[in-house]
C-alpha cells in the first residue's frame, strides 16, 4: 500500500475526482446471435460465454455488465466479442480510465443488489450511467491494476491446482473402488438400514443447535434432532438426486424426502460413503428408463449392489480417500481453505485500493 500512498500524495493529495460512469464509458446493448455462423469469437450472455461465432460486436477492451439475470456477474474482455441482449458492453474512454481499473472498481459497488425490477433481476442504462467512478491519475490506476492482477493470477493458479487435484482424486478413487470379480457384492438393503426423516424445509431455524439435512448441498439448522449415528444422507427428489451426499456423524435432523443409510456392523461407514459418491450416480443412469431421475424410491436403494471387501480393506480405502477428500473439499484445510483465504485477502485489498477520498470541487 505504501507505493499507492506515495503516488496519491504525489499526484492527488487533495483527493480524487469522481465522474459519472456515463462520462467515462458509453453503455451499449447486446444483440441477438442466432444469425451468426460458428467461429472463434466468444458470445457472452449474463452467465458467461454461450457459444463461439464468426463475427464480433466490439473489438476493444470492455467491461460487460449483465442487464438481466446475474447482475453482479461482470466480465472483463480484451479480445473481439459479441454480446446478446441480456448483457451490456462498454465503450471506454481510455484517455480517462483504464478498462481493467474500471472493471475492478465496478466489482466493488454491489451491482448484484441493484435490481430495478420486481421479477427477474434487471438493470438499466440510466441507473448505471449515474454511478460515480473515481478517476485517479493514470499512474495510480496502473499500479492498482498491477497489484490486483497479481493477486487474481494467484487465485487462478490455486483454482487450477484444485481442479487438477480433484481430477487426480476422482481417478484414484475410481482405481481404489474398482474391485476384481472375486469380491462379493451385496445388495445395499442387506448392508444398511435405509429410511427417511420427518421434517420439511420450512421447519429450519436460523442458528439452530443441530444440523438439518434437507435435499440440497446446503446444511440447514434445527433446534431438535432425530438421529444420533453415523449415516450417509442423500436427496430423495429434486436436483440433488444421485448428486448430493452428506456424511452425518452425531446428532442430526432429516428431511422427509431425504434418505439416511446407516451401515450395519462389519461395514465401514466412510467406505460406503465414498463408494456411493463414486458409483451411485452411474447406477442410476444404467437402471433408469428416463433421461434423468427426479426421485428415488426405497427399492432402488435396497437392490443396489455394493462390493464388500474385508473390513480392514474397507478401512484402508476409506482412510486414503479421506485424505484426498480433505485436500480437495474441506474448507478448513487443504487447497479450498487456501483459496478461501486468498479470496478474502484479495477482496480486502481490492476494497482498500479502490476507496478514495473525493476531491472537493
Amino acid at each position: 500500500m505504501s507505493r499507492i500512498d506515495d503516488l496519491i500524495a504525489k499526484f492527488c493529495p487533495r483527493g480524487v475526482k469522481f465522474k459519472r460512469l456515463g462520462d467515462v464509458a458509453r453503455i451499449r446493448n447486446g444483440r441477438d446471435h442466432k444469425q451468426l455462423g460458428d467461429g472463434d469469437i466468444p458470445v457472452y450472455g449474463s452467465g458467461g460465454v454461450m457459444r463461439y461465432a464468426d463475427a464480433h460486436a466490439y473489438d476493444k477492451p470492455s467491461v460487460l455488465i449483465p442487464r438481466k439475470g446475474s447482475l453482479g456477474n461482470l466480465f472483463y474482455v480484451d479480445e473481439p466479442f459479441w454480446t446478446v441482449d441480456t448483457i451490456f458492453y462498454t465503450e471506454i474512454d481510455q484517455e480517462q480510465v483504464l478498462p481493467k481499473f474500471l472493471y475492478y472498481f465496478l466489482t466493488t459497488v454491489g451491482l448484484g443488489e441493484m435490481n430495478q425490477a420486481g421479477g427477474v433481476p434487471s438493470q438499466t442504462q440510466s441507473v448505471l450511467n449515474e454511478l460515480k467512478i473515481p478517476v485517479p491519475p493514470a499512474a495510480i490506476q496502473d499500479e492498482i491494476v498491477s497489484i490486483l492482477d497479481k493477486m487474481s493470477r494467484l487465485q487462478a493458479e490455486l483454482q487450477a491446482e484444485l481442479q487438477l487435484r480433484s481430477r487426480q482424486y476422482a481417478h484414484y478413487r475410481e482405481s481404489l473402488l474398482n474391485f476384481a470379480a472375486g469380491v462379493r457384492r451385496v445388495p445395499l438393503g442387506d448392508l444398511a438400514t435405509i429410511g427417511t426423516g420427518s421434517h420439511d424445509t420450512q421447519d429450519a431455524i436460523l442458528g439452530g443447535d443441530y444440523v438439518f439435512y434437507a435435499r440440497g448441498r446446503e446444511q440447514l439448522r434445527l433446534d431438535s434432532f432425530d438421529f444420533d449415528e453415523q449415516a450417509i444422507i442423500t436427496a430423495g427428489d429434486g436436483v440433488g438426486v444421485g448428486k448430493v451426499f452428506h456424511f452425518a456423524s452425531g446428532k442430526y435432523a432429516l428431511h422427509q424426502r431425504a434418505y439416511r443409510i446407516v451401515p450395519n456392523v462389519g461395514v465401514d461407514a466412510r467406505y460406503l460413503y465414498h463408494y456411493l459418491v463414486a458409483d451411485f450416480p452411474k447406477y442410476l443412469e444404467h437402471t433408469s428408463v428416463h433421461a434423468s431421475v427426479t426421485s428415488l424410491r426405497r427399492p432402488m436403494f435396497l437392490k443396489y449392489p455394493v462390493p464388500v471387501p474385508p473390513l480392514e480393506e474397507q478401512e484402508r480405502i476409506a482412510g486414503l480417500l479421506d485424505k484426498f477428500d480433505d485436500l480437495t473439499t474441506d474448507l478448513s484445510s487443504g487447497l479450498p481453505a487456501e483459496i478461501n483465504a486468498r479470496r478474502q485477502q484479495y477482496e480486502h485489498y481490492r476494497d482498500r485500493l479502490l476507496t478514495f477520498e473525493e476531491a472537493v470541487a
